[in-house]
């Protein structure tokens, strides 16, 4: 029984050691051209598969992301730069197409949103702090002074 527990702690880490990013990217996709093949990965890795949350062409084994693999590695083949073919593609199908959009006025809130979230959470924190000090401060003054006295004997008693 010891040597089953030790084989599957062994087939699990190496299971958990290989697992890596999962490219999608098939055998019939890959160009002949080594270094065009090394273009279009590296622009797949930055353009943002249009149905998945958040994962890379790359890594996405959806129609669409094949069918953007496959435009991206057509106009590369064509001779478009890198620049071009991003910008083909965001002349296409938007800014959302990149995984890290730029800075404009349509991405505003992307960049700035949880500045915002944090600075509003920060000052909730603020108010909360200040009332809490403040609801201190008065249930303070509305001892009497026999209670004060009391109070601070109890307080020297607790401490000794």
């Amino acid at each position: 029984m010891k040597h089953r527990g030790k084989c599957f702690w062994r087939a699990a880490f190496l299971s958990a050691s290989l697992a890596g990013p999962a490219h999608a990217v098939l055998p019939d996709e890959i160009l002949a051209d080594p270094a065009l093949e090394a273009r279009a990965r590296n622009l797949s890795q930055e353009l943002r598969c249009l149905v998945c949350q958040n994962q890379s062409i790359d890594d996405s084994s959806a129609p669409l992301a094949r069918d953007l693999r496959l435009l991206v590695r057509e106009r590369l083949s064509k001779g478009d730069t890198d620049r071009q073919v991003i910008e083909y593609l965001v002349a296409r199908y938007g800014s959302y197409v990149l995984l890290n959009p730029p800075l404009q006025k349509n991405t505003l809130i992307l960049w700035i949103g949880p500045l915002l979230i944090i600075a509003l959470a920060g000052g909730a924190f603020a108010v909360y702090v200040s009332r809490a000090g403040r609801a201190k401060t008065e249930a303070d003054a509305q001892l009497t002074e026999a209670e004060r006295q009391e109070l601070g004997t109890l307080l020297e008693d607790s401490a000794r």
